[in-house]
Parts: structure tokens; C-alpha cells; sequence
């Protein structure tokens, strides 16, 4: 059974996207299709190496934005949210 799905996208997106589609042969549906299967693919990365790993922490860390509280911190806002209740 398929599914249809709703992607929301400016004007100039939908035309980047429909232009590239058209200069491959393809309707814009298969190439969208086909660009979400290759992101997918990227994303199942198999790490064999440790070298694999610290380029794979590297690449997390540079979409991160801010940085996470150190543990004491955690431990802080836990022990508020819990007084919030009782």
C-alpha cells in the first residue's frame, strides 16, 4: 500500500529540486524518493575502525549546536523538576 507524504518546501527549493529532477530523467517524486534512500544509506555507516569512529563523532559534533551540561548540572535540574512536584 503506498503512503502519501506531505514535505513542506519554499518556491526556490521546489524549483532546485524539480530542476535537478528533470536534468536526471526523473519525476520529482522518484527524485526525492531516491535522495531520501542515499541519505538513509550515509546515515547506516558501519564503523570498522577506530579512526571510523573519532570521524564519526567529528561529523556529530559539528551539527551539534550550544554543549550539554556536565553531569552535576543534570543533577541539579533533576533535583528542581523533582521538588516541582512534591
Amino acid at each position: 500500500m503506498a503512503v502519501r507524504i506531505q514535505v513542506i518546501l519554499t518556491e526556490e527549493e521546489a524549483a532546485e529540486f524539480k530542476n535537478q529532477a528533470v536534468k536526471e530523467s526523473k519525476s520529482l517524486s522518484s527524485w526525492l524518493k531516491e535522495a531520501a534512500k542515499k541519505r538513509l544509506k550515509e546515515v547506516r555507516v558501519k564503523l570498522r575502525s577506530s579512526k571510523q569512529l573519532a570521524l564519526f563523532f567529528e561529523e556529530c559534533d559539528k551539527r551539534e549546536m550550544g554543549s550539554e551540561p556536565e553531569w552535576e548540572e543534570h543533577k541539579r535540574m533533576i533535583a528542581q523538576g523533582k521538588g516541582a512536584f512534591l
